[in-house]
């Protein structure tokens, strides 16, 4: 578990990376980490970032979808 946050830490940044050059591939690597980030606030008991998760789920899926449909 100490290294997975540095894991996602770094899907997080190159996820970033690729919606900023437009990649529709970005917000399906987002929701992947997203997984990743609930199974470790879920074991660590690191439960106040349940709100955080729970709204990048949302807004991962939404740009996920908004983005397939333009391409």
């Amino acid at each position: 578990m100490n290294y997975l946050p540095w894991l996602m830490s770094a899907i997080t940044i190159y996820m970033t990376i690729l919606a900023g050059n437009k990649s529709r591939h970005a917000w399906a690597i987002g929701l992947a980490n997203q997984a990743l980030w609930l199974g470790w606030i879920l074991e660590t008991k690191n439960y106040g970032f349940l709100p955080m998760n729970a709204a990048l789920w949302i807004v991962y899926l939404r740009n996920h979808f908004k983005w397939r449909k333009t391409s």
